[in-house]
């Protein structure tokens, strides 16, 4: 799968020019219609309704496209599908928060799952019958580009309550078990996994899936081995549903020190992830002192997790975050959201559904704006002074690791509003500001917001920049007046789609 992960283009050959949106172009439904319905006209792509027609993905009806909530695992619906799980897995009591979800179509296991208040950070590769992501971002779910190859997923260790794989064409018996040592990796103890689909119940559909029964086999053999070498339980498997669950500490692995295949990864390095290669090691519990203790520290059921301290913070394991700055931050960014809402009065009416915040710390701005409208991808820049995103999971948001100076893995218009505090001071001797605004204008959709926040030298040169990119701006000063070096430049990128009388250059 290398093919299908991040190679960015040479300086040379960077693009340096604004994308316009297709004719037809129109601000998406609100939340929770656009969880089924997406305009044709902003992904006018049918290949999806032809190659996965039997399957209930997704139908072209008229103007639009209408997701009626299947997938290939579960046709009957992913509510049903759900309420499989959950007959095992804590998903509605807010035990269960954060998901991963690799290979996931049109994400709607994540979209169904938002209801329950549980947040998916769904994933595919850059697919070849377009436009998977784009479609569940359209509908207001989380995902990016992404894929399990020879790079480490983008995410912090001990991240997610719960990952999933329905058909996700992840041959996760190969190569030593780095795969499943790789989601072992992201996933809290405690936390599930689920497989369904092939291999599992080979008895059955050998015939169906057309693949020899031995194969089949041997793959679920090599699939239980790495997981009774993860120290993984298996806790059910019914029909084509196979879920286990991580151990809450190494003390629960006795034995598995012994075996000549446990190889143990540095523990410092287990949130190094940004271009760096999966390795076949298993990622060390960090150390308890009781049986019964959760490693890495319990976690509230959510929402009472969003303001808990999280216990990367308790703990003192971030360096220069303590209890009390945790705290202040927190009170900062009730002040600041407040401030925002005074100025962009429809931030929490539901015309934003997507977010990002570009450098998020430890969450506060996705904290303070927690509503069922809206969610945050949370950017924590691969250059930040303090690696944040454990925390920023721990309270139950999610979000990814990423350098400004790249493009970032998403297709073009699909964020509403983005958040940029302090992203072009930090930026501003390692690459051109111009290539960050044009990568947030590409991200960005037409009639969607950006709110600055960074010094007023800094801001009157991005409002300098963004003035010949049909971005309309104001300039305000801090909440707590005009005397605060600090200002916040509010910008609207205009509406201007392709045709024939429109050049697509900036004027």
């Amino acid at each position: 799968m290398v093919y299908r992960e991040r190679h960015c283009p040479a300086e040379a050959e960077k693009l340096h020019c604004l994308i316009p949106a297709p004719e037809g172009y129109v601000t998406p439904f609100p939340w929770p219609k656009s969880r089924d319905y997406v305009p044709y006209a902003n992904a006018p792509y049918k290949s999806l309704t032809v190659e996965k027609a039997v399957q209930n993905w997704i139908q072209y009806e008229g103007n639009v496209f209408r997701f009626p909530g299947g997938g290939t695992q579960f046709p009957q619906g992913a509510d049903a599908y759900i309420n499989q799980l959950a007959s095992v897995i804590p998903i509605n009591n807010g035990t269960v928060r954060t998901a991963l979800d690799t290979g996931c179509g049109v994400a709607s296991w994540g979209a169904y799952l938002l209801k329950r208040n549980v947040i998916a950070m769904s994933f595919a590769p850059r697919d070849n019958h377009e436009a998977q992501v784009q479609f569940a971002l359209e509908r207001g779910v989380p995902a990016v580009i992404g894929v399990l190859g020879t790079i480490k997923l983008p995410y912090p260790s001990r991240a997610f309550d719960m990952a999933h794989c329905s058909r996700c064409l992840i041959p996760w018996g190969a190569n030593d078990g780095i795969y499943m040592m790789e989601v072992d990796r992201v996933l809290r103890p405690g936390g599930y996994w689920v497989l369904s689909g092939p291999p599992i119940n080979w008895r059955n559909n050998y015939k169906a899936w057309q693949r020899p029964k031995e194969e089949l086999q041997e793959e679920q053999r090599k699939i239980e081995d790495i997981a009774r070498l993860l120290c993984w339980e298996k806790k059910y498997e019914q029909g084509e549903i196979a879920i286990w669950q991580k151990r809450v500490n190494a003390g629960a692995c006795s034995g598995r020190q012994d075996d000549a295949r446990a190889t143990f990864c540095k523990a410092e390095e287990t949130d190094d992830t940004w271009y760096k290669n999966m390795e076949p090691c298993i990622s060390p519990y960090p150390d308890v002192n009781s049986p019964d203790e959760v490693s890495g520290g319990e976690l509230q059921p959510f929402p009472e997790r969003l303001y808990a301290v999280p216990p990367r913070v308790a703990s003192g394991s971030i360096p220069g975050v303590s209890v009390e700055t945790y705290l202040e931050d927190n009170k900062l960014w009730k002040k600041h959201v407040n401030a925002y809402k005074k100025i962009n009065k429809i931030i929490d009416s539901g015309r934003y559904r997507n977010i990002m915040d570009m450098n998020a710390g430890l969450g506060g701005f996705a904290a303070a704006l927690e509503s069922p409208k809206l969610w945050v991808m949370n950017v924590v820049p691969t250059i930040a002074e303090k690696s944040t995103l454990g925390a920023v999971y721990e309270r139950g948001l999610i979000g990814i690791y990423h350098d400004w100076c790249e493009a970032f893995s998403t297709y073009p218009r699909t964020y509403d509003l983005i958040h940029a505090h302090g992203v072009f001071s930090l930026y501003k001797d390692k690459c051109d500001a111009e290539d960050i605004l044009l990568e947030m204008d590409r991200i960005l959709r037409p009639e969607g917001a950006v709110i600055f926040r960074d010094e007023v030298d800094v801001l009157i040169k991005v409002k300098k920049i963004v003035g010949g990119m049909r971005w309309d701006t104001k300039l305000v000063d801090h909440e707590d007046g005009p005397l605060v070096s600090e200002k916040i430049l509010i910008a609207v990128k205009q509406y201007w789609v392709v045709s024939a009388e429109n050049s697509t250059s900036s004027q």
